[in-house]
């Protein structure tokens, strides 16, 4: 079971990947937001599946992934997409 990753793709992979043992799924109920350089207001986003690692979280929204950080709140800042390739984008740690 992949529990909603991409094709190919189980929790085991992601951590391997990510060479983080603890990586996990978190839940989406959850304030998701992406901060863009020069706009002054965040965008949300909706995600369909967060991971995290390293203190990370890589979050899937419209088939991109975005790379953000989980706050205190359990909400999430992110900053950038890191495309639409799962292994890409944990390479891009």
């Amino acid at each position: 079971m992949n529990d909603g990753l991409p094709d190919g793709w189980t929790i085991e992979r992601v951590r391997t990947a990510s060479r983080d043992a603890e990586a996990e799924l978190l839940p989406l109920e959850r304030l998701v937001v992406l901060e863009e350089h020069g706009h002054p207001d965040y965008t949300p986003l909706r995600p369909d599946l967060i991971l995290s690692f390293h203190g990370l979280c890589l979050v899937r929204s419209d088939d991109d992934w975005y790379m953000g950080d989980l706050d205190t709140d359990g909400s999430i800042v992110c900053w950038s997409s890191y495309g639409t390739d799962l292994g890409e984008a944990i390479r891009g740690l």
